[in-house]
């Protein structure tokens, strides 16, 4: 395949409709940028840059790298891990919650996915795509979460701060939230091949080889994944649509 059909596929990953669009459309309106936060984190699940507070991070990677003793490091790799965890660590953790890991435990499958990243890091070679390996490792984490908190029963959640609604800006803050639900929701309802090939092209725009490479499948495998997670979206916003509709008819 050529260069130029290899862009050409790539740039087809763009989406067919834009999911924080879509949501807007709803009436789940959004902020600003037209991304729809987190119901609870107040992470933007569409935006590929969150603020994290520099502090954080570097307090915690020195006792992340102490969850990782009994190994030792060069000081080029420890300098590599502490490279990615600054760079990365709002994409860990904004893919955690896409993932399916719940607020209440998002903090130590935060710190897990970084103990595994230092375990590994001798893996991590010069070409290597930062975002696509870092995926794979969160995926894992995420899905080890998952099958525990499923074998151990429902958690009991802390009740959530109702959104303020009064002030000026009450319905953006309503609506922010009713977004963010509307997209776990969705993101929930979808198996974990086409949950994770959704959120790695439609929320962080990573290109198919990328994502090929977080999932070790082909390109042909994550196009006809994105597809099928494409038309769930498209069935979503249908229904959601007619449901408005029907309310105020």
């Amino acid at each position: 395949m050529s260069d130029r059909n290899s862009r050409d596929r790539s740039r087809s990953l763009a989406p067919q409709r834009d999911p924080a669009t879509a949501a807007a459309r709803l009436g789940s309106d959004a902020d600003d940028s037209g991304a729809p936060l987190d119901r609870d984190s107040g992470i933007d699940l569409f935006s590929t840059r969150n603020p994290v507070d520099p502090d954080i991070t570097g307090e915690r990677a020195p006792q992340v790298a102490q969850g990782a003793s009994g190994a030792s490091w060069s000081a080029a790799q420890r300098e590599l891990f502490h490279a990615l965890y600054r760079a990365h660590f709002d994409f860990v953790y904004r893919n955690l919650r896409r993932l399916g890991v719940p607020a209440t435990v998002v903090d130590d499958a935060l710190q897990d996915v970084y103990v595994v990243v230092l375990r590994r890091i001798d893996e991590f070679r010069e070409g290597t795509h930062a975002r696509a390996w870092l995926f794979a490792i969160t995926m894992r984490v995420a899905s080890n979460y998952r099958r525990t908190l499923h074998r151990r029963g429902p958690l009991v959640a802390l009740r959530e701060d109702e959104p303020d609604v009064t002030g000026a800006d009450s319905f953006e803050r309503a609506a922010r939230a009713d977004a963010g639900r509307i997209i776990h929701a969705f993101l929930d309802g979808l198996d974990d091949e086409r949950r994770a090939v959704f959120v790695m092209a439609e929320l962080e725009q990573m290109t198919a080889r990328e994502i090929a490479s977080a999932l070790s499948a082909n390109v042909n495998t994550v196009y006809s994944r994105l597809r099928a997670a494409r038309c769930e979206f498209e069935r979503m916003v249908a229904q959601l649509h007619g449901r408005n509709g029907d309310d105020h008819g």
